[in-house]
């Protein structure tokens, strides 16, 4: 599950970084109108990062792969997969209204999917799993789903204040979380 799972995180950004066009030109100039698209790039860069950096030790607490973990995991790779699709979108749309929401409701739909397959998880390494342990009431996932659902509001009224928000969840999450590592490490 480990060996997909990267293969398909990693053809996440390959896809990614191709829909950077390259100019058409020689000017430093020219690359003004890709700012939009290399910002939002980054912003994705680092959100499939820390999704690939998690969803690695997140697996490393289980000892068996059930059929119900490998259809969360299969549940959250799509969500991941839409993410090249919508920061392409919200790129070349110097980040209007629709294309944010749709960024925000597939960072949504991702971390409410990676939430599932922690539960999922859970359930099947029972009452003294690791991750439950290590995880507890997992308040940085529960305050980058609000985040994302105020981003996706706030959208309707200004999409800086979305995007502001989207680099604060992200943020949130570049903070190494060393909650599973102190947890295997025991």
């Amino acid at each position: 599950m480990e060996a997909f799972s990267d293969g398909v995180i990693a053809i996440i950004i390959t896809i990614m970084v191709l829909e950077m066009k390259v100019p058409h030109g020689d000017r430093v100039e020219d690359l003004m109108p890709l700012v939009p698209t290399f910002l939002s790039y980054v912003l994705s860069f680092v959100y499939v990062g820390i999704y690939w950096n998690n969803h690695h030790h997140l697996l490393h607490t289980s000892s068996r792969v059930t059929g119900a973990m490998l259809w969360a995991n299969l549940h959250l790779l799509f969500w991941l997969s839409l993410l090249p699709f919508a920061t392409g979108w919200i790129g070349e749309n110097y980040f209007a209204t629709a294309p944010t929401v749709l960024y925000g409701a597939v960072l949504l739909m991702a971390g409410i999917a990676y939430f599932l397959l922690e539960q999922t998880i859970m359930h099947a390494e029972g009452p003294d799993s690791i991750l439950k342990q290590a995880v507890g009431r997992d308040w940085k996932a529960k305050v980058s789903v609000v985040l994302y659902v105020l981003a996706i509001v706030v959208t309707l009224r200004s999409s800086r204040i979305a995007d502001a928000l989207f680099v604060a969840a992200a943020l949130l999450w570049l903070i190494p979380d060393r909650r599973i590592e102190k947890r295997l490490a025991r």
